[in-house]
C-alpha cells in the first residue's frame, strides 16, 4: 500500500488535484450517510431521495470553498496544521448550507446532522492528509540524523516545520529552559529540561543539538555551548535575530557554531550622536576600504548618512568586492550616498592628494596597513614604507589640506612591541600625535585594539578550515592568549571613538577578557561533534585517540605569547563605557620627523641595521625577540652577493 502511495508522487499535479477533489467528495457523501445513520440508528432515510439534493448543493459549496481558501494548492507531503483553517472554512459553508437548503426543499434531514456529518468531516478530509503526509515522510526519515531542538518557543516550531520537509535532519526532542514548558508535547514531539540531553546522548541516539533561540544573550549562549562541550555532540545554530529580519538569512538556515557565539559579547547601545558626528552629511574616505576592518567601517559609515563615501584602496578585487556590496547596501537602505571606490596606495602622494582635494575630504579613517606579524617580519622594508611612511603621507596630506577629523586604526600590538609590524603601528601613533602637537585644523585621534573575529589572516577561519580538512589544528603554543571582538563592535567603537576625540587622543577599545587559544581550537572541534586529542607533530595522526589532532607549532617570528592595550597604567574613562584614553608618550614634530628621514633613507638602501638602531631609538620600547633583522629579498641579495654577481636592490625602485 505504501508503495502504491509512493506513486503517487510522480504523477502530474492536475491528476493530483482531480484525486484530491474525487476523494473529499467520497468523503462528504460518507460522513453524511454517518452522520444520519448515527443520528437516526437506521438505513430506512436511503429510501428517501429528497435528502440528495441539499447534500449535492452543500457539497459543491463545500468543495468551491476548499478552492478558493487554497487547500488544493497545497502539497500533501508538506502540509501544516495551516490547512486546517482552510478545511474548517470549507466545512462551515457545507453546514449552514445543508441545514438551510434542508429546510428550504423540506428534505426530511435532521438539524443536528449538519453539525455532526461537520465534525466527522472535519477529522476525515484533515486525517487523510496528515496520514498520507506521514507515509510520503516516512521513508525520508529514516536517514535523517536524529537531533534534539534547544528552544521550544516560536522559532523551535518553525525550525520543526522546516525539519520535517528537509531531508537532513529528525528531530526527536525539545529542550527549553521554561518550566511551564517542559514535559508538554509540541507537534508530537516531548520537551525536556536542557539536563536531560546527556541521558538523551546516551548510547549514541542523539547526535546533533540545533539552538533555535535567535535572540539568546551571548553570555547566555557561552554557558549553553560549554553545558554542551563534552557530550560529543555537533552543536548547530539558526541565524541571529538581525539577519532574519533584515532577510540576509531564514530561520531554517542551520550553520556551526562560530567563533562570534563563543567569544561574542553583549552590546553596548552605541550613542547615535557619537556615530553621526563626524559622518552625516560629510565627505569620508576609508584608506584600506576593502580590507576586514576597512569594510566594516564602510558598512557602518554608510548607515550613518554621509553625503559622500571614498573608499581608497590598492587592491582591484577588494575595491571592486566592497564597492559592489556598498551598493547594493545603499539600494536598501535608501540612501542618497554616492559611494566612489577609488584605486590607490597610500605610499602614492600625488594620487592621495589629488583624491583629497578632488572631493573635499572632511573625515579620513585610516585602515590601510600590513597587519600580518610573520609576513612584515620577513619583509621589514616594505612593511615600514607602508605603515610608517604610508600614514606619514597620508596624515601630512590631511593636515596640508584641512581635513576636519583623521582617525588612525592602531592594534595592541603597538604596545611594547617585539615585532616590526607592531613597531611600525606605534611609529604611526607618534606621527598622528606629533602632527596633533604641531597645530592646525585637523583633529588627530588613534584607536587602538586586539584581534577581531574573522579578520584575513586570523586564527579563527584558520581553524575552521582546518576542522573541515581533518586536521591538524596548528596552535603556536599552549600558553598563548588573545584579546578578540567582533568586526562590527570594534568599528562601531572606532567611530564613536574618533567622534570623542579633541586632539592627539590615543584611544583603547576595552577588549574583554584574554583568550586561550589552545583551549578555543579544543572547543571548536568539540563542538563540530569530533574529539580532539594533542599530537607531537603536524603528521602525527592517532585514530584511537579521537578525530582531530592539536599540535604546538612553537612561536613565529615576532609573536608574543601575551598582547597589552596599555603603554601606560592611567586610563581614562570616556563618555562610552568600553572606550578609554591612555596617556601615551609623544614627540615633537621636530624631533620626530628627523628620524623619519633617516629611517626612509635606511629603507632605500635596505640598511637593515641602521633600521635595526632607529627602530631602538624611537621611544617605542621595541624589544625585538630576535637579535637582527630579517628581509627575504635582503637576504636573498646577500646570498647572491656572497656567491660574487653582486646584486643590489635599485634604490629608485624602492
Amino acid at each position: 500500500m505504501i508503495d502504491h502511495f509512493r506513486r503517487l508522487s510522480t504523477v502530474s499535479r492536475r491528476q493530483k488535484i482531480a484525486l484530491q477533489l474525487v476523494v473529499d467528495s467520497g468523503l462528504i457523501v460518507a460522513c453524511f450517510l454517518a452522520a444520519m445513520t448515527i443520528r437516526l440508528e437506521s438505513l430506512e432515510f436511503l429510501s428517501n431521495l429528497k435528502i440528495w439534493l441539499p447534500v449535492s448543493i452543500a457539497a459543491v459549496a463545500a468543495i468551491g470553498t476548499f478552492w478558493l481558501t487554497g487547500l488544493y494548492r497545497t502539497l500533501v507531503r508538506f502540509v501544516t496544521g495551516k490547512i486546517l483553517t482552510s478545511i474548517a472554512k470549507g466545512i462551515l459553508a457545507f453546514a449552514i448550507i445543508l441545514f438551510v437548503a434542508s429546510n428550504l426543499l423540506t428534505a426530511g434531514i435532521p438539524r443536528s446532522v449538519p453539525i455532526i456529518s461537520g465534525v466527522l468531516l472535519f477529522l476525515a478530509i484533515g486525517g487523510i492528509r496528515f496520514v498520507v503526509r506521514q507515509i510520503f515522510r516516512k521513508p525520508m526519515q529514516v536517514s535523517k540524523r536524529p537531533v534534539v531542538i534547544y528552544g521550544a518557543g516560536e522559532a523551535g516550531l518553525e525550525l520543526v516545520n522546516s525539519l520535517f520537509h528537509g531531508r537532513d535532519y529528525a528531530p526527536i526532542a525539545f529542550v527549553d529552559d521554561d518550566p511551564r514548558l517542559q514535559k508538554l508535547t509540541i507537534s508530537g514531539i516531548p520537551v525536556y529540561s536542557p539536563q536531560a540531553i546527556p541521558r538523551l546522548a546516551d548510547g549514541g541516539a542523539l547526535e546533533v543539538v540545533l539552538l533555535a533561540m535567535p535572540n539568546l544573550s551571548h553570555s547566555r549562549r557561552r554557558e549553553i555551548f560549554a553545558s554542551l562541550e563534552d557530550l560529543d555532540l555537533e552543536v548547530k545554530t539558526i541565524p541571529g535575530l538581525s539577519d532574519i529580519i533584515s532577510g540576509r538569512a531564514e530561520i531554517s538556515e542551520l550553520r556551526n557554531v562560530t567563533a562570534e557565539d563563543l567569544l561574542g559579547r553583549d552590546p553596548v547601545a552605541p550613542d547615535a550622536e557619537l556615530l553621526k558626528r563626524n559622518i552625516a552629511n560629510k565627505v569620508v574616505m576609508v584608506s584600506g576600504a576593502g580590507g576586514s576592518i576597512g569594510s566594516e567601517l564602510c558598512r557602518q559609515i554608510l548607515g550613518q548618512g554621509p553625503r559622500q563615501l571614498i573608499l581608497y584602496e590598492i587592491s582591484e578585487f577588494a575595491l571592486y568586492t566592497i564597492e559592489q556590496e556598498l551598493s547594493e547596501m545603499a539600494d536598501q537602505i535608501a540612501s542618497s550616498a554616492k559611494i566612489i571606490p577609488v584605486l590607490g596606495s597610500v605610499q602614492n602622494a600625488k594620487r592621495l592628494e589629488a583624491a583629497i582635494k578632488a572631493f573635499k575630504v572632511e573625515t579620513i579613517y585610516h585602515a590601510a596597513a600590513y597587519k600580518h606579524v610573520p609576513l612584515v617580519e620577513e619583509n621589514v622594508v616594505e612593511g615600514i614604507r607602508n605603515n610608517v611612511f604610508g600614514t606619514l603621507t597620508i596624515a601630512r596630506l590631511a593636515l596640508q589640506n584641512n581635513v576636519a577629523n583623521f582617525i588612525l586604526i592602531s592594534t595592541d600590538k603597538a604596545v611594547r612591541p617585539t615585532n616590526v609590524m607592531g613597531a611600525t603601528k606605534r611609529i604611526a601613533e607618534l606621527i598622528c600625535q606629533a602632527f596633533a602637537k604641531g597645530g592646525g585644523s585637523t583633529n588627530f585621534s588613534m584607536v587602538r585594539f586586539g584581534n577581531v573575529l574573522g579578520s584575513s589572516g586570523s586564527v579563527i577561519p584558520r581553524f575552521r578550515s582546518q576542522i573541515e580538512a581533518g586536521g591538524p589544528l596548528t596552535v603556536t603554543h599552549p600558553d598563548i592568549t588573545r584579546y578578540f571582538m567582533t568586526i562590527p563592535e570594534a568599528s562601531q567603537l572606532v567611530i564613536q571613538a574618533g567622534a570623542m576625540a579633541r586632539g592627539g587622543d590615543v584611544f583603547v577599545l576595552d577588549m574583554g577578557e584574554p583568550v586561550r587559544i589552545a583551549d578555543l581550537a579544543v572547543t571548536m572541534v568539540k563542538l563540530h561533534g569530533l574529539t580532539p586529542y594533542f599530537v607531537n607533530d603536524t603528521h602525527e595522526v592517532v585514530q584511537e585517540k579521537g578525530d582531530i589532532p592539536i599540535c604546538f607549532t612553537g612561536l613565529r617570528k615576532g609573536e608574543k605569547l601575551f598582547e597589552e592595550l596599555l603603554i601606560g597604567n592611567d586610563p581614562q574613562a570616556t563618555e562610552h563605557p568600553r572606550v578609554l584614553s591612555a596617556k601615551e608618550i609623544s614627540m615633537a614634530p621636530d624631533k620626530l620627523l628627523p628620524l623619519l628621514d633617516r629611517l626612509l633613507e635606511a629603507c632605500k638602501s635596505f640598511n637593515l641595521p641602521e633600521i635595526h638602531d632607529i627602530l631602538r631609538d624611537l621611544p617605542l620600547e621595541y624589544s625585538p625577540l630576535q637579535d637582527r633583522l630579517f628581509d627575504l629579498v635582503w637576504e636573498a641579495t646577500q646570498t647572491l652577493a656572497l656567491a660574487g654577481q653582486q646584486v643590489k636592490p635599485n634604490p629608485a625602485s624602492q
